[in-house]
């Protein structure tokens, strides 16, 4: 998009223009080009249709907020969600930050969340219709400056600020997981939080290996989704569940014990699967795995938890295809739910070779044991009222 084009939307007219085009069941319609296009000229109608678009898509992040922001399809893949921003920037405001640059900040997502924190915020982004976008978004509650964080960055920490750096991670092929092709590059990243208070955002699946010594990191789950690996300034390495701000700190308690299948099963959130925090949840449940390296927990007896969901075991069946299908079609299981770790099987594969068929439902695990592969039949609890840290 042109920043003519982004320009015009910030202004009265293009609001004028997202309006009518908010009123469309369907903005990619042809009849809704049509009928913008009596009001507007065709370039200014497909980018209000296109906004409104991208505005239906954002709710999923943004909630109502979306319905008021701009955004490009690049930035919108990219921008953190409102919770998790809130919980940022709240974690910042509670560590004594009162002002923070936004290096990269895209369409603002991150600054909004700041802003609303009272946290005094200046935001970068290279991108200039994406900077016309954030600036628009921002308004009068920060500082929006179209430049690349490598050379404005000295500058801008100058007085002490805290630095908030969410790198690029696509190029013009799409999206990248290669850190080489990271911008700012990764390691003008972690050498901003060298003696200032700062966070940097990742992604989830970010290797230990790139993660400097001496940060704190928190690999954060939203609403069951594992959604970034945040490296801080300070802290410990913790799990955190959003947004009820459950916390799990990761400790060196060495492995955890291999057991028998017990009555209750546990299937970690996987932020305590990536943080490592996997033995400090086995030691609150008084629970062991079922294999090593299988991330499945089992008890004799229920701990109420926010950090995994706890199923009872009704059976243990071996795991064979044909005693599960013999065993589906007696108890008429007509819907299966398959979840496995650790045994190579494509759960709807399978799903379609047991020719599950009746009135009755259930769950299979399928996980090595100590004593072999098995199928466990198991009936899914009620999560319990999260407590907030451990």
């Amino acid at each position: 998009m042109e920043l003519e084009h982004a320009r015009w939307l910030a202004s009265p007219a293009g609001a004028a223009a997202l309006a009518l085009a908010a009123a469309e069941a369907d903005p990619a319609s042809v009849g809704a080009a049509q009928r913008l296009r009596r009001a507007f000229p065709a370039e200014q109608a497909a980018a209000a249709l296109t906004q409104v678009a991208l505005r239906r898509r954002a709710v999923t992040k943004f909630g109502p907020r979306a319905s008021k922001l701009l955004f490009t399809a690049d930035a919108l893949e990219q921008a953190t969600r409102a919770e998790v921003a809130s919980w940022r920037a709240a974690r910042l405001a509670a560590a004594g930050v009162r002002a923070v640059v936004d290096l990269g900040c895209g369409i603002g997502a991150d600054a909004l969340a700041f802003a609303d924190a009272g946290l005094t915020v200046t935001a970068v982004e290279a991108d200039p219709v994406t900077a016309a976008f954030a600036a628009a978004n921002l308004g009068e509650r920060g500082q929006v400056i179209c430049g690349r964080a490598e050379d404005l960055a000295p500058r801008l920490l100058a007085d002490g600020a805290a630095v908030f750096l969410d790198p690029a991670r696509r190029t013009a092929s799409g999206r990248t997981w290669r850190v080489a092709d990271f911008s700012p590059p990764w390691d003008f990243a972690t050498g901003l939080l060298a003696g200032r208070v700062g966070v940097i955002k990742a992604a989830p699946g970010l290797p230990s290996s790139l993660i400097p010594d001496g940060l704190g990191v928190t690999w954060v789950s939203h609403r069951g989704d594992l959604v970034e690996t945040s490296l801080w300034s300070f802290g410990a390495r913790t799990a955190v569940l959003l947004p009820a701000g459950a916390v799990l700190e990761a400790t060196d308690r060495g492995p955890v014990p291999v057991g028998a299948v017990a009555r209750y099963l546990y299937e970690p959130d996987p932020a305590v699967i990536r943080s490592g925090a996997l033995n400090a949840l086995a030691t609150i449940l008084d629970a062991k795995i079922l294999a090593p390296g299988i991330a499945y927990l089992s008890a004799a007896e229920l701990t109420g938890t926010p950090f995994a969901t706890a199923f009872e075991v009704l059976d243990v069946l071996p795991y064979d295809e044909r005693d599960l299908r013999a065993w589906i079609r007696d108890q008429q299981i007509g819907v299966l739910e398959i979840k496995t770790r650790g045994i190579e099987v494509d759960p709807a594969v399978l799903r379609r070779r047991l020719k599950p068929k009746g009135p009755a439902a259930a769950t299979l695990v399928l996980t090595p044991t100590a004593a072999g592969a098995k199928a466990l039949v198991v009936r899914r609890l009620s999560r319990p009222t999260p407590s907030a840290t451990h």
